[in-house]
C-alpha cells in the first residue's frame, strides 16, 4: 500500500509546463517558478516516483533577449494544440505600463495565439489547462480578452494599467497571487515562486511543496492572502538541514516505526540532542511531530471520503484507537 504524503499521486503523464518567452523577459519570473517544478521532478525521482512537469519554453522568435541582456535560444514556436494537460505561463517584462505593454509584433503574436487557443479550453468544465501569469503576464492574458470577470492581479505598480486592459475582471489589490478556477495570477519576481510552489502543492501534494521551498530556501512559502497554512507545512519556518531531513522522511513514510533511534540516525544526532531541536525549532517533540503528520494525512483522507479504517491506515497509524489518542493528545497541548 501506498503511503505517500498527502495521499496523492501524479498522473502517468506529466504537466506540460509551457514559459511563453517575448524579448525582454524578466528572468527571474522566468527561472524562479521554472527552477521550482524542476526541483519537484527531481523530489519526485529520488523517491522512485515519475516526473510530474514537462518543462517547455515557447514564443513567436527563437531567440531573445532577456532583461539581463542574456540570449535566451532554443524557444519553441507556438503550438496550435495542446496533446497534454498545459498550463501557459507568461511572464514579466520591464519597465513602466506604457513600456511592457508594446503592441510590437512579438506581443501582438502572443496575444492573438492566446486568444485563439486558449478561450475553449480554459472554459471547459472539468479542464486540466491553466493560464499562470507573472507580473506583465496578467496584461498580456487581459489584451488577448482572457480575463473577463474573473478575479486577478499584478505587480502593484501595473494595477491601474490592468484595470484599464480589463474593465470587467476583478482587479485585487496586495495580493501575492489569485486563483480563480484555471486562471493563476500572481504579483511578480518572487510572488511567481510562491504560486509555482502552490500549484506543485495541488498537483503532488503540500509536503512535496514543502521539500522543494526548502531546498530554494524558500520555507516560509506565502499563500494568496499569506492564510493559514496546510498542517503539513506548519513547523517547518526554520533552515535546520537535519530537523528538514527528519521532516520529509516523517512525511514521505509516515506508516514508518518512527522511534527516538529511527529518527536520530536520519537527522544523524542522537536522540537526546534530536528533541533538544525539535524545542528549539518547532515546539514540539519528535513523537508530536510525527503524529502531528499522521493526524493531518488522515484528517485529508476522511475529507475526501474515506472510511475511518482506511484514513488511519494510509496516514500510519495501527488502529482507531491509537489515532484518537493521538488527536486526544494533541487537542489538550498548548496552543
Amino acid at each position: 500500500m501506498d503511503r505517500t504524503a498527502g495521499l496523492t499521486l501524479p498522473p502517468a503523464a506529466p504537466i506540460d509546463v509551457l514559459f511563453v518567452v517575448l524579448p525582454d523577459t524578466l528572468l527571474l519570473d522566468l527561472a524562479g517558478p521554472a527552477e521550482a517544478f524542476r526541483l519537484a521532478n527531481q523530489v519526485l525521482q529520488r523517491r522512485g516516483r515519475p516526473a510530474a512537469f514537462r518543462l517547455r519554453y515557447v514564443g513567436p522568435q527563437a531567440e531573445v533577449p532577456s532583461s539581463v541582456g542574456l540570449s535566451l535560444a532554443g524557444i519553441e514556436p507556438l503550438p496550435d494544440t495542446f496533446d497534454a494537460p498545459t498550463w501557459v505561463v507568461l511572464l514579466g517584462r520591464p519597465g513602466e505600463a506604457a513600456q511592457v505593454v508594446r503592441r510590437q509584433r512579438p506581443w501582438l503574436s502572443v496575444r492573438d495565439w492566446l486568444g485563439r487557443v486558449l478561450p475553449p479550453l480554459l472554459d471547459a468544465p472539468g479542464t486540466p489547462h491553466r493560464l499562470l501569469t507573472v507580473c506583465v503576464g496578467a496584461l498580456l492574458a487581459a489584451d488577448a480578452g482572457l480575463l473577463g470577470t474573473r478575479r486577478c492581479t499584478t505587480h502593484h505598480e501595473l494595477l491601474d494599467a490592468l484595470i484599464a486592459l480589463a474593465p470587467r475582471a476583478q482587479v485585487l489589490a496586495n495580493r501575492l497571487w489569485v486563483e480563480d478556477g484555471p486562471l493563476l495570477t500572481s504579483a511578480g519576481i518572487t510572488a511567481g515562486i510562491d504560486l509555482a510552489l502552490h500549484c506543485i502543492a495541488q498537483h503532488v501534494g503540500d509536503a512535496l511543496a514543502a521539500t522543494v521551498a526548502q531546498v530554494m530556501v524558500a520555507p516560509g512559502r506565502r499563500g494568496s492572502l499569506d492564510p493559514q497554512r496546510s498542517p503539513l507545512l506548519q513547523f517547518r519556518d526554520h533552515l535546520h538541514p537535519a530537523l528538514h531531513r527528519v521532516q520529509e522522511s516523517v512525511c514521505a513514510r509516515p506508516g514508518d516505526h518512527w522511534s527516538a533511534e529511527a529518527l536520530s540516525a536520519i537527522a544523524h544526532v542522537t536522540p537526546r540532542q534530536l528533541a533538544r531541536l525539535f524545542r528549539q525549532h518547532t515546539g514540539l517533540t519528535p513523537r508530536d511531530y510525527v503524529e502531528h503528520v499522521r493526524s493531518t494525512l488522515a484528517q485529508q483522507a476522511l475529507d475526501r471520503g474515506a472510511r475511518t479504517s482506511q484514513a488511519v491506515d494510509l496516514a500510519g497509524f495501527r488502529s482507531d484507537r491509537q489515532w484518537r489518542r493521538a488527536r486526544q493528545r494533541q487537542q489538550r497541548a498548548p496552543s
